[in-house]
């Protein structure tokens, strides 16, 4: 397949198509969720329309289409093949109870066929082959053949290749359909179908069909207002259509690999190691630039986010290092990668000056922490050389990575350099310990005073904030939480105050809740330390249960409190709030029992 269509000319050509068919062009959301900093967005715009999905009315209308920012980072270390990426754009169409399968189906093909003219005959589609729970999606089915698509390239899959969400342990979902390009490649068996590993098809669209919801007690009902989401790639997409192996091959890349072939003086695709690595630096600085250029961009940190972006520099910088390039380099890597998307993200570059800077400072750090390990293994290497053993312990190698942040990657290539193999079962079996003494101790602090982490517990749980901060309006800063307590019925939420509350009072607490709920108030979350937290005006009692770091979250410009989680995305969702019952608990602290209607 030939069709030299470009990335800005996909962009364009979808929205152009969406708007011809009555969809409101929207901004791409953040690329960082607000409500959890340690991870990055992973989804075409599914987290912030979640409350439209649910029945808010989208300010733009029903029909939404855009261009959106994505990140996959739970495999970056399997960037650096051909076809993996940790930063990837996504065009999406959405319909928030406008219209469903059949009418999805049809944008879906006429986009396909007639605007990007792929021949109908290399199209193959995946659907929902049903379970015990859900029915088996014959009306995606028939919309296809209606479309021309025969029923022998109709593939009915279960629910780990056809099915979506919910994106919790509740809420909006459903199954999904997927297109496919035959890529005229040979099958590689009698079970070849679209979805196989081999590369006979190529994936190029998937339209989701939220129609279910997924409740707290593990079943599925029908929603009455059934959406679509869709994504298309646009990097996988415009590869197959110019006929590139690769996403690295498409004018995406080429400047960016262009700018490292200069600087390192190699040329790309002479060699795979060489390769690799160029891969790796061409998509990490991309991915950087943009989480550094986003709306709610981060710096590089050792927690959440932050240390993701970490990651991503300090193994671009290595693999930089590998292929001979010495000094900084990733500000003018990031230049390139600025100028080939400014156009579609002016955000990045109004970002300019604080992507550079971030950039700078981190590569000169992590020069710092090369120097540091190095110069460790080098007072190690005596007595090293000692012994007879030429395996350096797991142990030795997790206290370079542990106390000098020095990469196991890097250990293994000094130690090789004399003469030595690392022991990489044992960092790993330290690395794990490591985690799970950290998992524990965020656990505990997640837990709290939660009965589970089901939907009207996690809203009550957002509750108990707004009623802290109303508390401490009505009655004064003196009140400060002594307990709590949340099952999926009420909260319970102790307080120190030194006499009963007038019903004066309660009203005013009460209705200074609801006011909050009903202004819609998005709850948001950073990690920092107690003593950051503090200096921000947070709310913050039993200090000793603290970790170094802290999430804080934020209700709106409401509330602001040191809290473990979990919580609504916003306020809008949760229901009328009502005081049941205030009473004493013990000498000089009162007691309050609530819930949301």
């Amino acid at each position: 397949m030939k069709n030299q269509l470009t990335a800005n000319e996909l962009r364009q050509k979808f929205i152009d198509f969406f708007v011809s068919k009555d969809h409101t062009q929207i901004s791409g959301a953040s690329l960082i969720p607000e409500n959890d900093p340690t991870v990055l967005f992973t989804t075409a715009g599914m987290h912030p329309l979640v409350p439209y999905i649910m029945g808010s009315e989208h300010p733009a209308g029903t029909r939404l289409t855009d261009y959106q920012k994505c990140i996959r980072t739970g495999d970056i270390e399997a960037v650096g093949d051909p076809h993996h990426l940790t930063f990837f754009e996504m065009l999406g169409n959405w319909s928030l109870g406008d219209y469903f399968k059949k009418e999805a189906i049809a944008f879906s093909y006429e986009f396909l066929t007639e605007i990007l003219g792929i021949d109908p005959s290399l199209l193959s589609v995946t659907v929902f082959a049903g379970d015990d729970e859900v029915p088996r999606d014959e009306d995606a089915a028939s919309a296809w053949e209606g479309y021309g698509i025969p029923r022998e390239r109709i593939y009915y899959l279960g629910r780990e290749d056809n099915w979506w969400g919910p994106a919790g342990e509740t809420g909006p979902c459903g199954p999904d359909s997927e297109m496919f390009i035959d890529t005229g490649r040979p099958t590689c068996g009698p079970d070849c179908r679209p979805g196989c590993s081999c590369g006979k098809y190529f994936e190029i669209w998937n339209d989701v069909f939220m129609g279910y919801k997924k409740n707290s007690d593990g079943t599925y009902s029908e929603m009455e207002r059934k959406c679509v989401d869709t994504g298309m790639g646009i990097e996988r997409t415009i590869a197959i259509l110019q006929g590139k192996k690769s996403v690295y091959e498409t004018e995406v890349f080429t400047p960016i690999i262009g700018g490292i072939e200069k600087l390192s003086g190699k040329q790309y695709g002479n060699d795979e190691e060489t390769d690799t690595s160029v891969r790796i630096v061409a998509d990490h600085i991309r991915t950087s630039v943009f989480i550094l250029g986003d709306q709610r961009g981060v710096a590089p940190s050792n927690v959440g986010q932050g240390y993701i972006l970490r990651r991503l520099i300090r193994r671009a910088v290595r693999h930089a290092h590998k292929l001979g390039i010495e000094g900084s380099f990733l500000g003018e890597l990031a230049l390139i990668v600025l100028d080939l998307y400014k156009k579609p993200y002016p955000e990045i570059l109004e970002n300019k000056e604080f992507i550079l800077k971030e950039l700078a400072q981190e590569e000169a750090k992590f020069s710092e922490t090369l120097a540091k390990g190095e110069r460790e293994f080098e007072k190690m290497l005596p007595n090293l050389l000692k012994g007879k053993n030429r395996e350096i312990s797991g142990r030795t190698a997790f206290k370079l990575y542990d106390t000098y942040g020095y990469p196991i990657e890097l250990t293994k290539e000094l130690a090789a350099e004399h003469g030595f193999t690392v022991d990489e079962a044992g960092f790993n079996a330290a690395f794990e310990k490591h985690q799970e003494i950290s998992r524990s101790g965020a656990d505990k602090q997640f837990k709290g005073g939660l009965a589970d982490h089901s939907e009207k517990t996690t809203a009550l749980h957002t509750a108990t904030h707004l009623l802290h901060k109303a508390l401490r309006t009505v009655l004064g800063e003196h009140v400060g939480q002594k307990g709590s307590n949340i099952t999926t019925e009420r909260l319970r939420f102790d307080f120190t105050h030194p006499s009963a509350m007038s019903k004066e009072e309660i009203q005013q607490v009460e209705d200074m809740v609801n006011e909050q709920i009903k202004r819609n108030l998005p709850v948001t979350c950073e990690t920092m330390t107690v003593e950051e937290a503090k200096a921000q005006g947070a709310i913050a009692f039993f200090d000793s249960k603290y970790g170094e770091q802290v999430k804080v979250y934020s209700v709106g410009d409401f509330s602001k409190e040191v809290c473990g989680g979990p919580h609504v995305e916003s306020t809008g969702s949760m229901g009328h709030f009502k005081i049941l019952k205030e009473q004493s608990s013990s000498a000089g602290v009162r007691r309050i029992k609530a819930v949301l209607q």
